[in-house]
């Protein structure tokens, strides 16, 4: 097993990371995140020609894309990914979650302030870069985008796993025709979809650092719900930052029940028990593979759960919690993160 890099004591506080502080206030993104702002399609569009065939103008005279548009935010994705990361291959088959990006940056960002601030200190206080770093993607999906964001921002290495065959498959794919991808990241199916890191972290692996975003819901009839909440709510608020839209428009447009291909994006939106059962099975498990993880973090879409989460992890003997707050516009949500280990046993 890969010898674990020395903990010094943080500086931050043990419970709750505040920083960067001025943009978690403003409702902005992380200062290191390069989606400020509006999109500049100019720009997209010279990385990727196909967004003009997409490309609209809103009231004010600015350009968009028609954001209940599966196959417009689809083109979007991949313009920001070869613009900003370098990644000219990027599809995903149909019905599968299309993340987004700006959003999902963020927690590789907030992550890598995480690990600056524990377990990688230097005398100028900057996140670790390079292969040195090795993270671990529970559920990557067929997107893949945390390890894209965290190998082409920071040059970590990664290891990306999922349940479903076809979301490996295309994620595998990405990797391998993309050459900036294809020796960062390696991905891997879970065989036994009951467990989340057994038959993944092997006997000499160590990972810096996990990165997951759990299934929210609890069953199909609840994601279709909430799909049809999205849906409503990108009609009320159309014209408003693109940033913000596209957070809000993750599925295909129109009526809920023909928007949802769950042929594939059941494993991705819900899961039995929704976010809660997830992240308790995540961390009773990870009791088990402390001496392989430096820090296992997760994304809590409801804040409800933050507290029975953190009376399980403390029942389990961790060493050390964080809430990581992140704000985008007016959507909040937070990481969770926990160790065992820490430089003071």
């Amino acid at each position: 097993m890969t010898s674990k890099p020395i903990t010094r004591r943080p500086t931050a506080n043990n419970h709750r990371n505040r920083s960067p502080e001025t943009a978690k206030k403003l409702g902005k993104l992380h200062p290191r995140n390069p989606h400020q702002g509006r999109y500049d399609f100019e720009v997209l569009t010279r990385a990727l020609p196909e967004l003009a065939e997409h490309t609209i103008i809103n009231p004010k005279g600015e350009s968009t894309i028609n954001f209940s548009d599966s196959a417009a935010v689809r083109v979007l994705n991949q313009a920001l990914l070869a613009h900003y990361y370098g990644v000219k291959f990027w599809d995903i088959p149909e019905g599968y979650l299309c993340p987004p990006i700006p959003g999902r940056a963020d927690y590789i960002h907030y992550i890598a302030d995480l690990l600056a601030q524990t377990t990688h200190v230097n005398k100028d206080n900057t996140p670790p870069t390079g292969k040195e770093i090795h993270a671990l993607d529970i559920g990557t999906g067929a997107s893949a985008i945390y390890p894209i964001v965290g190998s082409q921002s920071y040059g970590w290495r990664f290891t990306a796993s999922d349940i479903d065959p076809i979301s490996v498959n295309t994620a595998a794919l990405i990797c391998e025709t993309n050459p900036k991808l294809k020796s960062a990241v390696k991905v891997k199916l879970q065989p036994e979809p009951k467990f989340i890191f057994k038959n993944i972290i092997g006997r000499q692996d160590y990972f810096d650092v996990v990165v997951c975003n759990p299934p929210f819901h609890a069953s199909l009839e609840e994601a279709m719900e909430a799909n049809s909440r999205k849906q409503h709510n990108l009609q009320r608020h159309r014209g408003k930052n693109e940033n913000e839209q596209i957070s809000r428009s993750s599925t295909k447009s129109g009526n809920a029940a023909q928007n949802l291909n769950f042929g594939g994006q059941h494993k991705e939106l819900w899961s039995e028990g929704g976010e809660i059962a997830f992240l308790t099975k995540m961390a009773k498990e990870s009791q088990d593979f402390a001496e392989h993880v430096g820090w296992f973090t997760s994304l809590v879409s409801k804040s409800e759960n933050i507290k029975p989460l953190q009376l399980l992890l403390t029942q389990l003997g961790v060493a050390q919690m964080r809430i990581i707050e992140m704000s985008q516009g007016q959507k909040s949500t937070r990481i969770l993160a926990w160790r065992f280990n820490t430089d003071e046993e």
